[in-house]
Order: C-alpha cells, then sequence, then structure tokens
C-alpha cells in the first residue's frame, strides 16, 4: 500500500523481527480518483517486487469520501525500512505529490495492526469483533489440534502431566506461533472478507 512521505507524522511502534503494518491516512480531491487509484496501485506493484511485502488495501467511508484509509504491511522493520529508503519509492512519492492533499501515518506490530484501523477513521471500517473472533479460532484450531496430536503422540506422560505446567507449556508454544505466523496467513487469506462492507 501506500508508504509515507517524508514529512509525514509517525507513531514509531515497529519492532525489529515482528511484521509491521503501516496505515495512512491521506486525502483525495473526488475529481482525481481515477489518477489517485492508478497512482497507488503502481506503488503497490513496486512494493511487491521488495523482499517482506505482505500485502495491501485501502477502504473509504462511502463513495463521495475524500479520505482514504490505507493499509500495507512488510514482514519486519528491516524489510520495511529497505523499500521506505528506496529510490523507487523515492520517485514514486514524486510522481503522486500533486494527487493528494495531505496524510497521517502509522506503524504498528503484532495482531492489532491488521484489525485496528487510524483513529480518525469511520468506526465501522475495522472489522466487527466476531469476525476477529472467527479469524483467530481458524488459526488457533487446527494448530491447538496439531499440537495436542504431537504431543500425545510423542510424549508417552503429557495425558497425566498436571494441568498448570500442561496449559503453561501450550500457551508458551502457541502463542508465538498464533502472533508471528498463523494469523497474519490467515487474515491474508480472508481479508476480503474481513474488509467486506456491512449490510
Amino acid at each position: 500500500m501506500t508508504p509515507a512521505e517524508p514529512g509525514d507524522a509517525i507513531t514509531p511502534q515497529a519492532t525489529i523481527g515482528l511484521p509491521v503494518t503501516v496505515s495512512i491516512t491521506r486525502l483525495v480531491e473526488p475529481d482525481r480518483i481515477p489518477e489517485v487509484t492508478r497512482w497507488v496501485q503502481s506503488g503497490v506493484n513496486l512494493a511487491n517486487r521488495y523482499p517482506g511485502f505482505l500485502g495491501s488495501g485501502w477502504v473509504r467511508s462511502h463513495a463521495t469520501s475524500r479520505e482514504w484509509h490505507m493499509l500495507y504491511r512488510f514482514a519486519d522493520h528491516t524489510t520495511l525500512a529497505t523499500w521506505e529508503n528506496s529510490d523507487d519509492r523515492l520517485r514514486w512519492l514524486d510522481e503522486g505529490r500533486d494527487l493528494v492533499v495531505e496524510s497521517r501515518v502509522e506503524k504498528r506490530t503484532g495482531i492489532e495492526g491488521w484489525f485496528d484501523v487510524p483513529r480518525d477513521a469511520p468506526s465501522d471500517s475495522a472489522p466487527p469483533r466476531w469476525k476477529q473472533a472467527v479469524s483467530i479460532w481458524l488459526g488457533f484450531f487446527p494448530v491447538n489440534l496439531v499440537f495436542t496430536l504431537l504431543v500425545t503422540t510423542f510424549v508417552p506422560f503429557w495425558p497425566t502431566f498436571p494441568t498448570v505446567p500442561k496449559v503453561l507449556l501450550t500457551t508458551l508454544v502457541l502463542t508465538p506461533v498464533m502472533t508471528f505466523w498463523v494469523l497474519p496467513f490467515v487474515t491474508r487469506l480472508i481479508r476480503p472478507w474481513l474488509l467486506a462492507p456491512r449490510r
């Protein structure tokens, strides 16, 4: 998605080793929407050539809204920095400098980066909580099932292991697996459904 411009206000929440989600709010003149759409897509195409690019999207609150909420993600802060400091991106930003009025940028890591929207976005822009819950369950069920089958097969004493240590070990293993690998994959897979307009 469309990266930050020099001078944008940035909330530095990116952490090395974690996926980084960049959310951008831009004001677009209604008569320039076709030009901006082409410009945005050209930026996505460029970013897609860079290692670590995980996807992007954008949404408006209604058909005549000037405010665009844009989102893109990289695998970690290092790959994001490579893209943000690239000559390709700088040339692309220069091409679109007259197409948008202003912008605001936030960077977030971890699970919340996929579900949260910018602070000034419409309240219905984020997926409803039941969809967020379904997304987490879609990832957690198969991971927990595989983990349970593995430990019961290869750790003979696991069924008789005390409950508290058993739950502690399970959550210690599965929480990072869910946060860093499974949930980002699931949300990418079902993003059209997550962001589908509410009826």
